[in-house]
């Protein structure tokens, strides 16, 4: 439980500081990292669980699902390393003007 948190907190503050330094919406893409790292972990136990299921592993042991489990790790740590360097890639090539140039009058 508390590991969990602890994964939670670290990778909403990676996500926040990213977001922070970009101008962007701080809390969205921090939630929105804790998001892709779990629906990947999950996604990613869940095609190992599925490919050793039908490898013909013996369904009298648990190891499949630890193993599944375990193995959606490194891949939730993967893609929310990709998510990352994506969006700190795409904000540095378009980065997010702070001084908006007002239209007025003076040009009419």
């Amino acid at each position: 439980m508390l590991l969990g948190l602890l994964i939670i907190y670290f990778i909403g503050k990676w996500f926040y500081k990213l977001a922070e330094k970009h101008q962007q919406n701080k809390w969205l893409y921090a939630i929105l990292g804790v998001v892709v790292y779990y629906a990947m972990t999950i996604l990613g136990g869940l095609v190992v669980f599925l490919i050793l299921m039908t490898a013909g592993t013996d369904e009298r042991f648990e190891a499949p699902n630890i193993i599944a489990g375990l193995s959606g790790i490194p891949i939730g740590l993967l893609s929310m390393w990709g998510f990352h360097v994506i969006l700190r890639k795409n904000w540095e090539a378009n980065p997010k003007n702070s001084q908006s140039e007002l239209l007025d009058n003076t040009d009419l």
